[in-house]
């Protein structure tokens, strides 16, 4: 090893960035350091894109201000203010619980919340509304309370591996959270599905959170589970196929996403739960013929519920024959679709601008098709941006999965970072008429108090796992010995 210029006394080298392993007969343990990140310059990093991402959250506000009434008001200072000093204390409570967590996943997730912030109220502005009654007051209240829960998360949950060992209860409270509104009095059927619950002047949608249990229980059931689905069963064209006893799992969760689709009407849920268990299951076993046998479960039952639910069948049709003029005028028909594909060419390229378009002409423009506003007066480019950002998003979460020092971690964040990334394929598949429209929010951008708290909370979650990841000491050969 080369010799250090810095000596303590008695000759012996100082401590630097890495500690030298105690020296042996053999060459290659002398070659062996290891070598200890510093967390600062991770926390450092994060700190300088937060201000970039606070930057442009900023000044989207600003630009939605003089594009939509032509002058700046103390809003821009409330807003860009409020939601700085959130992250700030989330950024500061970091170097303190979570010091080497990964520095783009705060600075990303800022950055998509505030642009979301900020199309929220371009609508409000469109519709007339102020204080209270808007949703953009309303999501500034909510991202605070999301942060912090993610906080709390962060600071309670200084081991990930703890949540292994409740796998069982998360599947029980994943469970009654997803059938919760189905329970008599506090359910609520909003927009033709029934996945809310009412409690006083509030409403809340707990299968946001119930996805996040299942996905612990996933991880914690494939943990134990693997060898038995990897190994065992026989090949046929060189294909090894699980036997029928192991399919149990697989049929369960199959049940369970047709349950919600006929029961509660809601197509987009269904599929993330089951598409969620279907890839933590690959993940864990690497065998095709798992994604091959769910996804022929699935297109099964999805063919069967368009021609045996009117709800499916009307998603179908919109789908595929949204310029209709039956369909489009149709209740629950293809207005919302079509209107959402005028904004998008009206955008264009380089898009209107903020303020300067028509987003608030389309139904539920602040949730469901918030991609769409912000298609229009972002342009093709902008929305290219938003998805590069989530494109880095799961990016992390699956580094974070695959540099993981334990099976049970690697599947929860490669569950995790799935979830996010099915979503907005989902979301945007519908808008941009790829897929039918389901009723998915899009992650971090759109209104809504249940949706962004539990995408905080996953966000707390790859920041743990990640901290956890980048604490343990690593081993590495210098090639200079």
């Amino acid at each position: 090893m080369k010799p250090n210029d810095d000596t303590a006394p008695g000759g012996q080298a100082a401590p630097t960035g890495a500690i030298d392993a105690p020296r042996a007969s053999a060459p290659f343990t002398e070659a062996i350091r290891i070598r200890l990140k510093t967390p600062s310059k991770l926390r450092n990093l994060e700190l300088a894109l937060l201000v970039l991402a606070l930057a442009v959250s900023g000044g989207a506000i600003a630009l939605v201000q003089l594009g939509a009434i032509g002058e700046l008001d103390q809003t821009v200072i409330t807003y860009g203010t409020g939601l700085a000093l959130i992250v700030i204390v989330m950024h500061l409570a970091l170097r303190v619980v979570a010091p080497d967590a990964d520095p783009f996943i705060l600075p990303i997730i800022t950055t998509l919340n505030g642009l979301g912030i900020a199309m929220i109220y371009r609508l409000d502005i469109a519709k007339g509304f102020e204080g209270w009654s808007s949703a953009g007051v309303r999501q500034m209240a909510w991202t605070a309370l999301a942060m912090v829960i993610a906080l709390v998360v962060v600071v309670v949950l200084r081991n990930h591996r703890v949540l292994a060992r409740y796998r069982y209860l998360a599947l029980f409270i994943g469970i009654g959270l997803l059938l919760l509104p189905l329970a008599p009095g506090i359910g609520q059927t909003i927009n033709g599905a029934r996945v809310w619950i009412a409690v006083g002047p509030f409403s809340f949608q707990p299968g946001e959170l119930g996805k996040i249990a299942l996905a612990i229980f996933f991880a914690g059931y494939l943990m134990t589970a693997r060898d038995s689905l990897s190994i065992v069963g026989s090949k046929v064209l060189g294909m090894r196929l699980p036997r029928a006893r192991d399919l149990g799992p697989l049929v369960v969760a199959w049940a369970a996403a047709m349950g919600v689709l006929v029961f509660q009407r809601d197509l987009g849920t269904a599929l993330l739960y089951f598409g969620l268990f279907l890839v933590m299951l690959y993940v864990a076993t690497g065998r095709l013929s798992w994604i091959l046998l769910g996804l022929g479960l699935f297109v099964g039952g999805a063919l069967i519920a368009r021609d045996a639910l009117g709800y499916v069948r009307g998603r179908f049709d919109a789908w595929l024959d949204s310029f209709n003029p039956e369909i489009y005028d149709a209740v629950g028909g293809s207005y919302q679709l079509v209107q959402g594909l005028f904004g998008l060419a009206d955008g264009g390229l380089i898009g209107t601008g903020l303020g300067r378009g028509r987003p608030d002409i389309v139904p539920l423009a602040e949730s469901d098709y918030i991609v769409a506003s912000l298609g229009e007066e972002l342009g093709l480019v902008g929305v290219f941006a938003i998805l590069a950002l989530y494109l880095l998003l799961v990016a992390r979460a699956y580094r974070i999965g695959f540099t993981g020092t334990d099976d049970f971690g690697r599947l929860l964040a490669v569950g995790l970072g799935f979830l996010i990334a099915l979503q907005v394929f989902v979301v945007i598949g519908g808008v941009t008429r790829v897929i039918p429209l389901t009723g998915l929010t899009t992650p971090f951008l759109a209104a809504g108090g249940s949706s962004l708290m539990a995408n905080w909370i996953i966000a707390a979650l790859l920041l743990r796992l990640s901290d956890t990841v980048r604490h343990q000491p690593r081993l590495v050969v210098d090639d200079d010995a």
